[in-house]
C-alpha cells in the first residue's frame, strides 16, 4: 500500500447557528483547539510513514490549533490557501494588508496549505470577470504563483483541480491545462493533488462513481507525473469503502462529517470515516 493522504477542510463552519452557520460543536474562541484536541491523539495509531494528516483551518483559529496540536502529533495544521507575493530580505518587509502570505503562516506555526479549492477559484474567476477577461488559464497562473510563494515558506500543499459541468465534455483538457500550468516549476515531492468533481459537489448532487473517479485520477496521475492523488469531492462514512477501493486514489479530502440533523464537522465523525477508508 502506497501513503495515504486524508485532508480536512473546514470552510466557515466556524460560524455558530445563531448567526445562520453551523457551528454547534464549541464556542468560537475554542473551536480550532477542541477540532485538534479530540482528534490528534487517536491519530498517533497511524504510522507516519503510511499516512499525513493534514487540517486546513479559517486563519482565526490557527494560533489555538497549533498550540493545541503538540511536538509529537502527526498532524499538520493548515491555512486556506496563501498570497501569491511575501516579504523578502531587504525588499518588502510587510505590505500585504488583507492578504496572508505564506511566511506568516510559517511563523504561525502551519505547516501546509490549500490551494485551488473550487470555491477560491470560483473568487479569482469573478474577479478576472469584473476586470473584462475571459481567459481562465489567468487562474491556474495566479495558483500557480501562490504553490511557488508557499513552497519558499516551506509549506506542504494540496493543490485542487476539477471541472465544472459546462467543462465536463473536454475534461481532459481542462485537467491537463490546470495541472501543467498550476504546477509549473515547483517541487513535486511536496505537493498532492485533489481532485474535485465540481459539477457533483452540492445539494441534490449525483456524485461520481468508482470507474469515474479511477479513469479521472488514473489521468491525472499520467500528465502529473505519477503524483498521489486524492479525492476532493468529500470523503465520507458512505464513500470511505469505495474509495479505498480505488488503485488510482490516495485519500480524501473531508468537508462535513454530518449531512443531516445538526450539520457539521465532528472529530468522532471524523475518526470513524478514518476507520471506514483505513479498515
Amino acid at each position: 500500500m502506497g501513503k495515504k493522504y486524508i485532508y480536512v477542510n473546514l470552510k466557515r463552519f466556524d460560524i455558530p447557528k445563531e448567526s445562520g452557520g453551523i457551528n454547534a460543536m464549541a464556542p468560537v474562541e475554542k473551536w480550532g483547539s477542541h477540532i485538534v484536541e479530540n482528534i490528534v491523539d487517536e491519530l498517533k495509531r497511524y504510522p507516519k510513514d503510511n499516512y499525513e494528516f493534514a487540517v486546513f483551518f479559517p486563519e482565526a483559529h490557527l494560533i489555538s490549533a497549533v498550540a493545541s496540536n503538540g511536538e509529537s502529533s502527526n498532524l499538520h495544521i493548515g491555512c486556506q490557501s496563501v498570497y501569491r507575493d511575501d516579504v523578502t530580505e531587504g525588499g518588502n518587509f510587510g505590505a500585504f494588508t488583507t492578504n496572508r502570505t505564506a511566511k506568516s503562516m510559517k511563523a504561525m506555526g502551519v505547516t501546509s496549505t490549500i490551494i485551488g479549492h473550487c470555491e477560491e477559484r470560483n473568487d479569482k474567476k469573478g474577479i478576472l470577470k469584473i476586470a473584462g477577461v475571459d481567459d481562465m488559464s489567468s487562474v491556474n497562473i495566479l495558483l500557480n504563483q501562490e504553490i511557488i510563494a508557499a513552497q519558499k515558506a516551506g509549506l506542504k500543499v494540496l493543490y485542487c483541480i476539477g471541472e465544472t459541468s459546462e467543462e465536463q465534455p473536454r475534461w481532459k483538457e481542462v485537467l491537463k491545462e490546470q495541472v501543467e500550468i498550476g504546477l509549473k516549476n515547483v517541487d513535486k515531492d511536496q505537493i498532492v493533488i485533489a481532485y474535485e468533481p465540481v459539477w457533483a459537489i452540492g445539494p441534490g448532487k449525483t456524485p461520481p462513481g468508482a470507474e469515474y473517479i479511477s479513469e479521472i485520477s488514473s489521468f491525472i496521475k499520467e500528465v502529473s507525473g505519477n503524483m498521489p492523488v486524492v479525492y476532493g469531492g468529500g470523503l465520507k462514512s458512505d464513500n470511505a469503502a469505495m474509495l479505498a477501493s480505488i488503485d488510482s486514489i490516495d485519500g480524501g479530502l473531508i468537508a462535513l462529517t454530518r449531512f443531516t440533523g445538526d450539520i457539521g464537522f465532528y472529530p468522532d465523525e471524523y475518526l470513524e470515516i478514518l476507520s471506514l477508508y483505513t479498515k
